[in-house]
Parts: C-alpha cells; structure tokens; sequence
C-alpha cells in the first residue's frame, strides 16, 4: 500500500494503483509498474507472428528501395510498411511454422505506370545478371525515358542489389553487376519509375537465375 503525503500532490512513497513512488537523493519519483511479459499466444497469433517474421526477412533487404517504390500506394503508413501488408496478404505459402515467401507472387514497386513487355532475366557474363524487355513507348504513360527499376534478390545470402536507375525503357536492355552472388540461385524483378519520379510502374517477377 502507498501513502500520499501532503496531500494529493505530495510525493508519493511505496505503490498507488500502477504506479509506485519513491525518492532518490531527496528527489520524488513516480513511475509504473513494470508489467508482465506475456509468455502465452494463441495459435493463430503465433501463425500471424511468423508470417510477419518471414516477410520482414524478405523485405528489410530492400528497405530503402521500398520507400520509394511502394509511395503511391503508402496511404497514412510507409512504403515499407505498404509492402509489409501487400507481401502478407499475397505471397505468403506454407503452413505453420514452415512459411515461404512466393518470388512469383511479390511485389518490389507498386504503381500504375506501364511496366514492360516480356521481360526476361539470365546470368550469361561472370558476376552479373542480363535483364532485356520489349520496349512499349507510348502505352499508357509509359515514356521512353523512364527508368528501369532492377532487383536481384539472394535468399541463401538474405542479401538484395537493386538500381532504381537503370536503363531507359527505351534501351530495351540492361545489367546489374552482382558478383557477390556468383554460384547462387537469385530471384529477379524489373519495375519502372518516370524521369520525374512521380510514376512507379507495378514489378514483374523474371524468375530464378544461377549467377555465372
């Protein structure tokens, strides 16, 4: 029980409700108790709990691409967390506690500007990853002069190399050096992003590669 000296705005001494007063070198404290770690979850918290867990590994690689590439859909939260929700509700597969994320399913930008046509992606030069895309100029907002949003994603690594400035959509091809992936397996995405910035186009997925 605490006691309340000199009435209700006196220093406090000993435990009131949640709170517990105290003195240190003659200087009243009031602070609260520290509560109960909970050691207990629910089934379908703990479900929830390492969907969130597989998801943040994926995309904390990418952190500051998502910023931007994911903006436009980023309504009173972050372009991380937009994509948090997007990946979450998307591409997740697998049952407790093995979940995986879907490469195929994921997003790494989100807009709607015109992505290309028939992108495709291959390792075919030591330490680097060859994307080539049918050029579409002129569909939508597509412009020439938007650039390529490359994305090359190592999951034995947990490591991602990306360029939010690569070739125009317009040079119908480009490289993303990637020596540190030379061996491995590595997911692969191309997205657009106007000259201005304002425009993002949506990813598509170009599969898994072996890095030469």
């Amino acid at each position: 029980m605490g006691i309340i000296n000199k009435g209700i705005l006196g220093p406090v001494s000993g435990t009131v409700g949640t709170v517990i007063g105290g003195s240190w070198k003659g200087i009243s404290y009031l602070r609260s108790q520290p509560t109960s770690r909970r050691t207990s979850f629910t089934q379908p918290q703990l479900e929830q709990q390492a969907k969130f867990s597989t998801v943040m590994k994926f995309l904390q690689t990418m952190t500051p691409l998502l910023s931007v590439s994911f903006r436009d859909y980023a309504i009173q939260m972050s372009g991380f967390n937009n994509a948090m929700r997007y990946t979450l509700l998307n591409a997740v597969t697998g049952t407790y506690p093995a979940y995986e994320i879907d490469y195929s399913l994921a997003l790494v930008s989100r807009g709607d500007l015109p992505n290309v046509l028939n992108p495709q992606a291959a390792s075919t030069t030591i330490g680097h990853v060859q994307f080539q895309w049918t050029n579409n100029s002129g569909v939508g907002k597509a412009l020439p002069t938007d650039s390529s949003i490359l994305v090359v994603y190592c999951q034995s690594r947990n490591q991602c190399i990306y360029t939010t400035a690569g070739q125009d959509r317009s040079a119908g091809s480009d490289s993303l050096a990637v020596a540190a992936f030379s061996g491995l397996q590595v997911e692969t995405y191309v997205g657009f992003i106007s000259a201005d910035g304002k425009n993002i186009a949506s990813s598509i997925y170009t599969g898994t590669v072996t890095v030469m």
